[in-house]
Parts: C-alpha cells; structure tokens; sequence
C-alpha cells in the first residue's frame, strides 16, 4: 500500500473524505494528536484501525462528529450536562462517554453498552467528516504503546505503507489527547485528563470523580469505558524513569547515576543543570501548555535506538498539568524515585558537549 499525503485544500479534503466512505484509513489532524480515522459504522474499515496499529481489541475507540447535534444520531439518554460541556467545549478536546445506539458497532464500542464521542477543534478534520457522511472512529495514529503523534510526520514513520492517506495539518496545539468524563454515572467522572481542566470540569458541572486510572496503574484485565485507561502506553523504546522532588535533588540524584546510553529530559529552566548529560527540554516549567504540547515530540526524538534509559522530570499540580503528569508516568509504566528520598553513591558523570531543546 502506498500512503498518500494530502494537504487541507478542498481537492484534498474531498479525497480524504472519499476514503473514509469507501472503508480506508485515513490519518486526521485535530488539536490533541493525530487520529489514524475510519467509518465508525463500518466495523470492517474499524478492524483495519486496530491492525494497523496493533492495538488491543478491547480498547474503545473514540466517535468523531462534525457538529453537537449529531450526538443525538449516536448516543441516547443524553443528559443536561453532555450539553452543557457541548455548549462550553465544543469544538475542543473533549470527550463524552454515553450512551450508545444499536447504530454504533460493537467493533468501535469494544462491546461496550457506552460510546466515546467528541467534536475536535480542527476544521479540516470537521469538514471530513461532514463530506464523509459519517463519524469517524480515530484513536491516535501512532503503533500502539508508542508516544502519539503530534505531527503529520510522526505518523508518517509509524503508518507508512500501512494506511490510505495522512492530511497535514501542521502541529497540534495541544499536544496530548482528549479529555475523556465519563457522563453515564449519577456524578460525572474523569477518566482521562486533557486539555480542558479537571478544575474547569468541577467547576461547570459542580462535582466530578477521579476514576483511580487517571493518577495510578490498573489491571489489564479491567473492563475500561475510555481509551487510554489501562495497557502501558506512550513509551519509547528506553527505559523510562520519572525523578521527583526539588531541582538541585533531582540533578544530583540523575548526574550520579548517569552511564552511557542514557538521556535527561527535562523543562527548559533545567538544562543548565544537565550539561554533559544529554538532556532534552519538553518545554517550560513556568508555561505549563508548552510541556503538553512537547512531550510526544520530545519522546520519539529520544525513541532513537541509542537510547537505552531516559531520567524525566515531570511536572506537578494542577490545570493541564495534570494531563501531561499522566502521560509522561503511564510512558514510565508509573517507575517513580523521589530524589529527595534516595541518596546516591558517588558516580561519575559521563560528559557530552551538546544539548537540545524541542
């Protein structure tokens, strides 16, 4: 299979469209990450989305739609509420668990009696699937368990010769996927952070539950109603170790313990304490929006093969901080050291002359 590039001209959105009616794949642009995107009524094309992939068919998948309005087509028992964050959020990065009409395969749904739904902030993705006809069911485009996509190029390198098409869009704004409450419950709950706020959620819809697979690890043989819950995901081929605690503990704790094969990343205010230590920048501590939209990139320019381990310096607190928090330790398979805590043996440094920062 040759996998076409496309543009977002209208030439090209037509035929972006046109794949996805006749039961192709088709890489999608949105604001979170790329999608690898199928018919989401057509269960065949969905079955190509879990082969490309390798993903695990038990994993749900989320139904893209071109307007709010076409929720009623696919969910039922819609509450109050789906329509107060519809009004509020859409288009935008969030995801709505309801839910779901016989219309909908159990191949999208994962069996499930719910359905993952949300309208992205991209306008060329809402114009495809308007000139599909359809929903478009689209995790993100990348082999799975590896980081996501955030540019037409990384799907390229994941996805060539395995898929239709791939429309660029250019970078994605946001950087890691959706949003994802679960609105089936008598209280809203989150199942997925992103890039609308777990505080922006509390406070329009005045209560929400942390579903435990947000800040911790689950079993693999839970039944999950979201993407992204469970399986050891966004990883690169290195190990990966999150380091907490304060700057000058964290650099003490990494620069003694630093061999050959091994990489920093860390926030762009850090790399002054990694010299010699081969560390990449993600973004700034102080502008939290950079490091969400920076870690996937940062991660596969590291997925290399001369890496073999990467140090990481996570954020903390609250906002979209929290989204990036969660990624960056389901990437770790949660393998988190307090620096403050542990106390090194003398090492040596390994030296190297240059740094990056993405």
């Amino acid at each position: 299979m040759t996998t076409q590039l496309l543009t977002t001209t209208e030439h090209d959105l037509n035929a972006a469209a046109a794949i996805i009616r006749s039961g192709g794949l088709v890489a999608i642009p949105t604001e979170t990450v790329y999608g690898l995107g199928a018919d989401g009524l057509n269960p065949e094309a969905v079955k190509k989305i879990f082969l490309a992939k390798g993903r695990p068919q038990d994993n749900p998948l989320i139904l893209h739609i071109h307007d709010a309005v076409q929720l009623r087509d696919f969910c039922r028992d819609i509450p109050d509420s789906a329509w107060l964050l519809a009004k509020t959020y859409w288009p935008g990065p969030l995801t709505m668990v309801l839910p779901v009409r016989d219309v909908v395969p159990k191949t999208t749904t994962a069996g499930l009696d719910t359905v993952a739904v949300r309208c992205p902030d991209n306008a060329a993705t809402r114009e495809i699937i308007r000139l599909a006809g359809v929903p478009i069911a689209a995790p993100s485009a990348n082999t799975s368990g590896k980081p996501s996509t955030t540019t037409a190029q990384h799907v390229l390198h994941d996805m060539d010769g395995k898929i239709d098409a791939i429309v660029d869009g250019g970078p994605c704004r946001v950087g890691v996927e959706s949003t994802i409450v679960d609105l089936t419950g008598p209280v809203p709950r989150l199942l997925r952070p992103g890039g609308i706020t777990p505080e922006e959620l509390e406070a329009l819809l005045g209560g929400l539950i942390i579903d435990k697979a947000v800040t911790g690890e689950i079993s693999n043989d839970t039944v999950v109603r979201a993407p992204g819950m469970k399986y050891k995901h966004y990883a690169p081929a290195a190990e990966v170790l999150i380091i907490d605690g304060s700057r000058e503990a964290a650099a003490r704790y990494i620069r003694q313990r630093f061999q050959p094969g091994d990489a920093v990343l860390c926030f762009s205010e850090e790399l002054d304490l990694y010299a010699g230590c081969s560390p990449t920048a993600y973004g700034a501590e102080a502008e939290p929006s950079t490091l969400s939209a920076g870690l996937f990139a940062a991660l596969r320019k590291l997925d290399d093969g001369s890496v073999k381990r990467i140090f990481a310096r996570c954020p903390t607190g609250g906002g979209i901080n929290v989204a990036t928090r969660n990624r960056l330790r389901k990437s770790a398979g949660f393998h988190i050291i307090d620096a403050g805590a542990s106390e090194a043996p003398a090492g040596t440094s390994i030296a190297c002359p240059n740094h990056s920062e993405i």
